[in-house]
């Protein structure tokens, strides 16, 4: 067995139903800064791997001692050029070695960075979030590893007197930094002192929302959030503390999942972190399989479209299955709900490669909180299960109807939104909990050590016609289950209609199972005949099994048109927006309405088949 937390949960009930939930242990003590942590592995490991990109057939590696005197120079150039809060470091480029040492360079001397999402230079076509960002932070220097793909973004929305600090292909525009230049640097004393008077307090980074509801904000990540978050992440996977993870990651850094706790669980506990470029499309796997073929990993995250991409794989290639689960002691998903059959198959396969199970877990939390704040680490028969808070962490249930919107309290939680008081004094109750939105419900009843489950987002829910509330998150987790791989993510329609219907986003690689030895294009695969019929028939088992009117889909159709970045229909993680899809595609919703659009396909239409 996996050595993990003995969490010890209390909870009290308050005269108006509020339930308070927290751990009776104890936060155990944790750093100032998080460039203690750094510093602490490169004196006593200073040549073990500290992060590791592809070149070639191989591995670049960066070794501990090695880094933290780029850290120190690079540093010295930031100094240079008087950065500060009021003026931090944008950094535009997805993951890559020297963006880690940019980004930790920075927060060594007390100057903050946001890494901004590639796409919103790269996929969007106005720059709007872009411009959005560049105006709530005043940024004082841009990274970018490779310059010309983010010239006309960066021309387009920087102030002219921005510098650049790139590796590749610089800019002839603007006054342009050499990176390899800056990592000549010879620190001065000036280093090691602006690294002193960083502490608790110091902001070390931005984290940008999704910018899903409207413009992107920037929630501040403060010295305090970090390492008494990672020292709870250390309490949960406390296996690391002696057995220093091994972690092979794509997910972007400018998501706190894993530009904060991948990231710096990694540092916390003197890991190693390998990038792999790939990313949870069909297409993106095969990157990350091919990593996933040379290095084993100890601990794994994915997105459930990723898993299944794994699993297909892994059927396919004992090699790869054999690699991955070689070292592996955890395994967490999160972005979506998991499908039965996903979990089942995962379980399956690390009991056949290794003898002995392997946990498979996910949790709760979000930009704002660190991201860690709730996980499960109990063994489960299926998804679901959300977990216990973490150590120094409190849950407050506040009854909403027949909901209980969480809320979270503890020193890994923000104190705002940089420069925005509305919106932080908006985010906070009146006794300081962060209210995250989501609604939660007890996985046993009315016993908060079982753990518990997500019950949507309280936003997301809706009534229909009859007045009846339907818990949208639960019943996209249900049905994306019940489709059996069919799709990827399901938006859920029909406030103030008779009944429910949903859009699907489909999952490629399933469909063209369905049809073998054909080569359609994608439109022409979502409107096959064996396509609409074996999803008609999965319709009609769901229908069949839902409890009421709540929860049941009687039609659907498939998104032809991708969600868009820019209308915020998704993030660039993947994510699906509920509400911005509704918003924008309300000739869809029309459609699944209609007696006689030919895309749309009906639970009724699989009842006999």
């Amino acid at each position: 067995m996996v050595d993990l937390w003995k969490a010890e949960v209390e909870s009290e009930t308050r005269a108006d139903g509020t339930i308070i939930v927290r751990r009776r242990d104890k936060l155990a003590d944790y750093p100032q800064r998080m460039s203690d942590r750094f510093r602490h592995w490169a004196e006593v490991a200073p040549d073990r791997v500290w992060m590791a990109e592809r070149q070639g057939d191989g591995w670049r590696e960066m070794r501990y001692g090695e880094a933290l005197t780029l850290i120190r120079a690079l540093g010295q150039a930031i100094l240079n050029h008087k950065l500060s809060a009021e003026r931090p470091l944008l950094i535009l480029s997805g993951n890559s070695l020297n963006h880690a040492l940019m980004a930790l360079a920075a927060q060594f001397v007390g100057v903050p960075s946001a890494a901004i999402s590639p796409a919103y230079s790269l996929v969007s076509t106005d720059y709007g979030k872009l411009r959005d960002i560049a105006e709530q932070m005043t940024p004082g220097m841009v990274f970018v590893e490779d310059a010309q793909p983010f010239a006309a973004a960066i021309e387009a929305v920087m102030p002219s007197d921005v510098p650049v600090v790139c590796v590749n292909n610089p800019l002839t525009t603007r006054e342009v930094l050499d990176f390899d230049a800056m990592c000549r640097s010879v620190p001065s004393a000036a280093v090691e002192t602006a690294n002193a008077l960083t502490g608790p307090d110091t902001v070390a980074k931005f984290l940008f929302t999704s910018g899903t509801t409207g413009s992107p904000k920037a929630v501040i990540q403060t010295q305090r959030m970090l390492c008494a978050n990672m020292e709870m992440v250390a309490d949960c996977y406390t296996f690391m503390r002696t057995d220093p993870p091994i972690v092979v990651d794509w997910a972007p850094w400018n998501h706190t999942a894993s530009g904060n706790k991948v990231f710096n669980l990694v540092i916390y506990n003197g890991g190693t972190f390998y990038l792999d470029q790939g990313n949870p499309s069909p297409k993106g796997m095969q990157e990350t399989i091919r990593n996933l073929r040379e290095i084993s990993p100890t601990w794994y995250f994915n997105v459930p479209a990723g898993y299944d991409v794994l699993i297909s794989a892994m059927e396919q290639d004992q090699d790869l299955r054999e690699t991955f689960f070689k070292r592996l002691k955890l395994m967490m998903y999160a972005g979506a709900g998991m499908a039965q059959h996903s979990w089942d198959r995962l379980k399956e396969l690390a009991v056949e490669t290794t003898g002995h199970d392997v946990h498979l877990g996910t949790g709760l939390g979000s930009t704002e909180t660190g991201p860690f704040a709730i996980y499960c680490t109990d063994p489960q028969d299926g998804p679901g299960n959300i977990g216990v808070p973490a150590q120094g962490c409190e849950i407050k249930l506040v009854p909403q109807g027949d909901k209980l919107e969480a809320r979270v309290k503890g020193p890994h939680v923000t104190p705002g939104y940089w420069r925005n008081a509305k919106l932080t004094a908006e985010a906070f109750d009146d006794e300081g909990y962060y209210q995250l939105g989501d609604a939660l419900r007890f996985a046993v009843p009315g016993d908060a050590t079982k753990g518990f489950l997500f019950d949507g987002r309280i936003a997301e829910n809706f009534k229909l016609r009859t007045g009846t509330w339907v818990a949208v998150g639960p019943l996209r987790a249900r049905l994306v289950d019940q489709l059996g791989g069919l799709a990827r993510d399901v938006v859920i329609a029909g406030e103030d209609r008779a009944h429910l219907t949903a859009m699907l986003l489909p999952f490629i690689p399933a469909l063209k199972a369905l049809v073998p030895d054909t080569d359609l294009d994608d439109i022409a695969l979502l409107r096959h005949p064996a396509v609409r019929h074996e999803l008609a028939k999965r319709l009609a088992a769901h229908a069949a099994a839902a409890s009421g009117s709540s929860a049941r889909v009687v039609a659907a159709m498939f998104m032809e048109v991708p969600p868009s970045l820019d209308k915020g229909e998704v993030t660039d993680k993947g994510s699906i927006n509920q509400r911005a899809v509704l918003n924008h595609r309300r000739d869809l919703i029309e459609a699944l309405y209609s007696d006689n659009d030919p895309r749309v396909i009906r639970a009724e239409e699989g009842a006999d088949a």
